[in-house]
């Protein structure tokens, strides 16, 4: 048997996009400094890009999760425009604290810092996670690492590429 893809996971606001605080509209699709160079980067190494991203905002009732997918939608086009493949994006929008009941749960498995997002990935994409890392930009995305069996580096902020060429010993 052959081992699985490698694979890196990458937290959405604040890593891929600007944290604008809820970013759901077009508009507030704006992408940190070197983004699609970085994933371009991981793309031409062989590596699978993932987006993990908690959207408490539709638990908030922010925007509707139907948004939430569009938006996301919207940022692999972009990407994918940039020669930048997104090759999955996991979401969750469940929180402690939901107005909308069908969104509250006080501790969701997909929910960062618990791995739910980053183990269905893997088996969903065959990834082998002693191949794969995450970057992400708060300790929960690096918690969520270490549960799931991948290392963690956080972001930041500044160019993403540079971060990934540093990372990756480039």
């Amino acid at each position: 048997m052959t081992s699985g893809v490698p694979a890196v996971f990458l937290d959405r606001d604040g890593v891929l996009i600007e944290d604008s605080g809820y970013p759901h509209l077009e508009e507030h699709l704006r992408f940190m400094p070197g983004a699609c160079e970085a994933v371009r980067r991981l793309n031409q190494l062989g590596y699978l890009c993932v987006v993990v991203t908690n959207q408490s905002g539709v638990a908030r009732g922010l925007f509707t999760e139907d948004q939430m997918k569009a938006f996301n939608t919207l940022l692999v086009r972009r990407m994918a425009g940039q020669q930048a493949v997104i090759g999955a994006v996991y979401a969750c929008p469940f929180h402690a604290d939901a107005l909308d009941e069908r969104y509250r749960h006080p501790d969701h498995p997909d929910r960062k810092p618990n791995p739910g997002m980053l183990l269905r990935a893997i088996a969903d994409h065959h990834i082998d996670p002693a191949r794969s890392f995450l970057i992400g930009d708060r300790p929960s995305d690096l918690e969520a690492a270490r549960r799931a069996g991948v290392p963690g580096f956080r972001f930041e902020g500044g160019d993403l590429d540079d971060f990934v060429k540093d990372l990756l010993g480039h």
